[in-house]
């Protein structure tokens, strides 16, 4: 089964939920030329430097050269001798380098040959328990990654990955796809399950939803907070799809993050919705929009499918 046929099994597998009425839908926020102008040019700023990062950056999608799950392995070793579950050929890393211990919601990290040492923010350890993020060995960064499927990601800044860069794309900034708008609190809010690309059943909380016009249509996004180490009390997503979905955006979809505001409305732009990072490289573990946030419109702004596979 090729990889866009699995997905697409995935998704009539998804829980939809009709969730509470919907509110009075809000309209694309009205900004003044001047804020129009200097919105865009920070918006093609930002792309920009995703392209950059993107192109040679330390830890870009195409740094990615290995991925080894736990699965069902507390322990993980990594060094330069065959026997390591992660094995990495560089100069820098001794034979058996680390041991690395899932922990709860962390991980035990700690090295194995005398003289072995691993960088946290460039600051040299032994023996550190730590949430998830990303170490240093050698020349290589390694990323502990949870989201209750723990896993190692290597990166190198010498990845044969990076000769496949060719840009990303974007739909022109189009500001009648910006809103200013209440989230819709979930009156229940339940546990459902999202949906991998790598065939994992994540869990989150389904926290509430956005009402929203695009153009004369009504359009509503669920949004959820994913139930997994590092991710924060009120961080909130929105995993979705659209009519440019497998077309003219990724196949998988998009995502975008709501900024709760001070008044405690969120900025929706679309204008930042971004691809998912397997859209690049397949050492990642993204979800995978739910059947609820399927749009029948097109969304035309963000990110496009750059066709990196």
């Amino acid at each position: 089964m090729s990889r866009l046929a699995f997905i697409a099994l995935l998704l009539t597998l998804l829980p939809g939920g009709a969730g509470a009425a919907p509110v009075s839908p809000a309209s694309p926020v009205r900004l003044t030329p001047a804020e129009a102008d200097s919105l865009r040019q920070v918006i093609l700023k930002d792309r920009a430097e995703t392209e950059e990062w993107l192109k040679s950056g330390a830890t870009s999608y195409l740094a990615t050269v290995q991925r080894v799950d736990f699965g069902g392995k507390p322990t993980l070793t990594v060094g330069s001798a065959p026997d390591n579950d992660v094995r990495i050929a560089d100069r820098g890393v001794s034979a058996h380098h680390l041991a690395v211990t899932v922990t709860g919601d962390s991980f035990l990290v700690a090295t194995v040959d005398p003289g072995a040492e691993f960088r946290v923010k460039d600051q040299p350890r032994r023996r550190s328990t730590l949430a998830p993020s990303g170490i240093g060995i050698g020349g290589v960064t390694l990323r502990l990654s949870h989201q209750r499927f723990p896993a190692i990601i290597v990166f190198d800044p010498k990845s044969p990955h990076f000769s496949r860069y060719k840009g990303l794309r974007w739909f022109p900034v189009d500001f009648a796809r910006r809103y200013l708008l209440p989230l819709t609190p979930n009156p229940k809010p339940d546990t459902v399950v999202i949906l991998s690309t790598r065939g994992n059943r994540r869990r989150a909380v389904r926290v509430g939803w956005f009402d929203f016009m695009v153009g004369p249509t009504r359009c509503r996004l669920e949004a959820t907070r994913l139930l997994e180490p590092g991710v924060g009390e009120n961080d909130i997503s929105v995993f979705f799809r659209d009519a440019t979905t497998g077309r003219e955006s990724y196949a998988t979809g998009r995502y975008v993050d709501p900024v709760r505001q001070p008044d405690g409305r969120y900025l929706l732009d679309l204008n930042l919705c971004y691809n998912p990072a397997c859209a690049i490289s397949e050492h990642y573990n993204c979800p995978i929009p739910p059947r609820a946030n399927v749009l029948k419109v097109p969304i035309r702004a963000g990110e496009m499918d750059s066709h990196y596979h």
